[in-house]
């Protein structure tokens, strides 16, 4: 009986199994994705300091500094993603190797 396949079938196991692995994923993605205002990515300053790897009271240094441009809304603050972008890359140094 080779030919009868069922849910205990092995292969159907795995296939329903990386159904829901592509559904958790899936679920994930739509979670993190934030819509956009036109074209333009924003980020709170936890996920600016967790991206960038440093404290949110660095982050208000560098605010006070004027060293990082920001939105304040409300009493929220959010750094526009191209801005930080090209900060980066005016501050990016190459090795001298």
């Amino acid at each position: 009986m080779e030919g009868i396949i069922s849910k205990e079938t092995g292969s159907v196991r795995r296939f329903f199994g990386l159904l829901d692995n592509i559904q958790t994923k899936l679920e994930r993605l739509a979670e993190d994705n934030r819509p956009l205002f036109n074209g333009e990515r924003f980020l709170s300053d936890k996920e600016l300091s967790d991206l960038l790897r440093i404290s949110r009271r660095c982050l208000q240094d560098y605010r006070d500094q004027g060293r990082i441009s920001y939105i304040r809304l409300g009493g929220k603050i959010l750094y526009k993603v191209s801005d930080i972008e090209k900060l980066l890359e005016d501050n990016y140094h190459e090795t001298l190797i």
